[in-house]
């Protein structure tokens, strides 16, 4: 097991052919990268190719990973999408701030052709979102809440106050009793900020 000189985030380790991807790493069109800035460890494997991996310095950045759960705050949104920025990467507030965008598809799970994006987030909300694919140049992760348990976490109503889900699609304003359409999340306690 050798570590080798600390590596930026994204960078082209080796091919998918010369080692296996481990931890820290993403694989794409045949090549092994670098998923976050650290050191970069190669493993000898019994079974043949070693298994690169890169170890996050204790100073370094985390990054948004595939799969992983993200709480995302909107900051704009169309009749195509919702332009979000990333805050926490499951409980770890980011010190960077990333972007994302929630395509109209990818909004939940069901007749997805019948989604509208003013009635599932407005700019403010506080969403959780599960990242689906990993940014380009811009760093613009593509995000989903497809699932139940993601969607809007927070959101406020235009009186300022905070807003009680009442089911899956609406929340309402405790004080002026307005009605808003929301892609609700049923959130799971261990996602919840405090």
């Amino acid at each position: 097991r050798q570590a080798l000189s600390t590596r930026p985030s994204g960078e082209r380790l080796c091919s998918t052919e010369e080692a296996t991807a481990g931890s820290g790493t993403y694989t794409r069109h045949g090549f092994i990268f670098s998923s976050l800035a650290g050191c970069l460890e190669k493993r000898s494997e019994d079974s043949g190719l070693p298994v690169v991996s890169v170890v996050r310095d204790a100073e370094s950045q985390l990054l948004p990973d595939v799969g992983a759960v993200v709480t995302c705050k909107v900051c704009s949104i169309n009749s195509r999408f919702a332009k979000v920025h990333i805050l926490y990467v499951g409980s770890t507030p980011l010190k960077s701030t990333f972007r994302g965008t929630i395509r109209r598809e990818d909004i939940r799970a069901t007749e997805k052709d019948k989604v509208e994006v003013y009635k599932s987030f407005r700019p403010g909300d506080i969403v959780l979102a599960k990242v689906i694919s990993l940014g380009d140049a811009q760093s613009n992760y593509l995000l989903s809440t497809a699932e139940n348990e993601l969607g809007v976490v927070v959101a406020r109503s235009e009186a300022g106050v905070q807003m009680v889900p009442i089911s899956w699609c609406e929340m309402q304003c405790p004080q002026t009793h307005t009605k808003d359409f929301r892609k609700v999340a049923r959130v799971q306690p261990r996602f919840l900020q405090t």
